[in-house]
């Protein structure tokens, strides 16, 4: 992707401490925001069936978990259900169960694999907090095929290793403290927002 140049969709990779993370991030975009995002989030058996509640509670947009072959539709997240692969194809998703890459399902690299092959140049992957390397192999591919690569600064991030991991594969096009993440996807969202839009 050229610098400069904007996005149709994002995705968003995460795994411990990734609840807040996006908390904080979904707190910063308006309801005008027009790009579709989709999350892989390493689920935890104790928020597991509230993920989307919360994550609902924190956002302007609407926070759901797809259906197999539900459209991408724009100005929502997308929140891979529990043991499933979430795969992004060219305006609908797929729900896979084949198995655990890094020993999760959802796979952050299978979710970024697929943005790559499905969106190339338009496609933005963002890695967030996280504990081990999912996410570092899919974040080659979206590079590979042309798309952007964002990560979490490590610093700000409750487990750096997910972030680190990314760094150390491949070069990213941004290295961003948790709080101007937002900022920084509306910047890239095509068709962009209202500065004070709500």
């Amino acid at each position: 992707m050229a610098s400069g140049s904007v996005a149709e969709i994002f995705a968003i990779g995460a795994s411990l401490g990734g609840l807040a993370a996006t908390q904080t991030i979904f707190r910063g975009l308006p309801a005008t925001f027009r790009c579709p995002i989709v999350l892989a989030q390493h689920r935890m058996a104790e928020v597991d069936g509230r993920l989307a509640e919360l994550l609902n509670g924190s956002s302007r947009l609407p926070v759901v978990e797809p259906d197999d072959k539900a459209p991408i539709l724009p100005g929502h997240v997308y929140l891979a259900p529990p043991n499933y692969h979430l795969v992004v194809e060219r305006g609908f998703f797929s729900l896979s169960l084949d198995p655990p890459v890094c020993f999760a399902r959802p796979s952050i690299d299978v979710l970024f694999e697929s943005l790559a092959d499905s969106y190339g140049p338009s496609g933005v992957a963002v890695m967030l907090t996280g504990s081990n390397s999912d996410g570092a192999a899919g974040a080659v591919a979206v590079k590979r095929a042309g798309g952007r690569v964002l990560v979490q600064d490590p610093t700000t991030a409750k487990a750096s290793a997910g972030p680190r991991a990314v760094l150390a594969v491949t070069p990213v096009d941004g290295v961003v403290p948790l709080e101007e993440i937002a900022a920084r996807l509306m910047a890239l969202c095509v068709g962009g927002v209202p500065i004070d839009g709500r």
